[in-house]
């Protein structure tokens, strides 16, 4: 196991450097207004070519990727230069951070208490009115775009039930929307993979044995189809835990979530590169850590399968 991790971790790191060497080099392919901001009016041509040599924009792209990678080492993503001129870009995504766990968690907790249960309850009725119902679901969420329903839930849902249409801290009523947008995709996922496996262990032959010793459908049910259809949704639950907590870039624009999704978008529009790079490492980060964990909460689940030499469950 300890051998394990530490292989996966060597190959996180290196798909984290590929990752972030990737789009490093592409943002310095970008034009300079990129990282001179409203300055750039202000400046002759002479003084924004000085600018931009002092911040060593103008070294070779090795060069400038080396000390990128120093400056990463030390704790030190760079400045904001359009978003929060000349704010450490860690400190600005430690203030988005925070409502991006909140309404990630919220939302997470809300998709494992409707999506299992569907689930369930779709293999446990398979051809049944409610499985029918809960297939239909599933396949609105897939088949439509999310932003056709986004819109609808923003517009009509807010209307019905009076409430709020955009975020606002001092009124936990305006968490309501969002958190069930954030949730409707998951909630499709778990209820649909929850139920391919418990279909599948219910056509099994230690299923049929059960059966025909007398064992009561309740006992087969949750005692050996539920836990032994977990096991292989347990490999990616932490991943889409992770990326939900990231929270959602077109659902936190919508109802103005100042988390990272919507600092994204702004850094982008505003040309921010230093805010780009710093939230890249962020996602793909957390997108990896949940990888790893997805295959040790496999392992936890299920002790006949060894992480070791051979033996990787990926």
């Amino acid at each position: 196991m300890v051998k394990y991790i530490a292989k996966r971790f060597a190959q996180s790191i290196l798909t984290l450097f590929i990752i972030i060497t990737i789009v490093f080099s592409l943002l310095r392919l970008m034009p300079d207004e990129g990282y001179l901001g409203a300055a750039a009016e202000k400046m002759s041509p002479e003084q924004q070519e000085i600018y931009l040599t002092n911040l060593g924009l103008r070294d070779p792209l090795l060069v400038q990727l080396k000390n990128f990678y120093v400056d990463l080492i030390q704790g030190d993503l760079g400045k904001s230069i359009t978003y929060r001129t000349d704010v450490p870009v860690l400190d600005i995504i430690q203030d988005k951070m925070m409502y991006s766990i909140l309404f990630g968690l919220g939302a997470v907790a809300l998709s494992l208490l409707v999506g299992v249960p569907l689930g369930i309850l779709m293999a446990q009725f398979k051809g049944r009115w409610l499985d029918r119902l809960g297939t239909g679901y599933i396949v609105i969420v897939v088949a439509v775009p999310a932003m056709v329903y986004f819109l609808m839930i923003q517009m009509y849902i807010s209307e019905w039930f009076n409430l709020p249409m955009l975020f606002d801290e001092y009124n936990p009523r305006s968490f309501i929307l969002p958190l069930i947008c954030l949730a409707l995709g998951p909630i499709a996922s778990y209820a649909m993979w929850m139920r391919r496996y418990m279909v599948d262990e219910l056509n099994k032959d230690y299923i049929k044995l059960a059966r025909a010793k007398g064992v009561t459908e309740r006992t087969i049910m949750f005692r050996h189809v539920m836990r032994n259809a977990f096991i292989p949704m347990a490999q990616y639950l932490p991943a889409t835990i992770l990326f939900t907590i990231t929270g959602s870039i077109y659902i936190e624009s919508l109802f103005s979530i100042p988390g990272m999704g919507g600092l994204l978008v702004d850094a982008i529009q505003r040309q921010d590169n230093n805010v780009v790079q710093g939230l890249v490492l962020v996602f793909s980060s957390l997108g990896i850590i949940g990888l790893i964990l997805g295959d040790l909460l496999m392992a936890i689940v299920d002790p006949r399968i060894k992480l070791g030499k051979g033996d990787s469950v990926r």
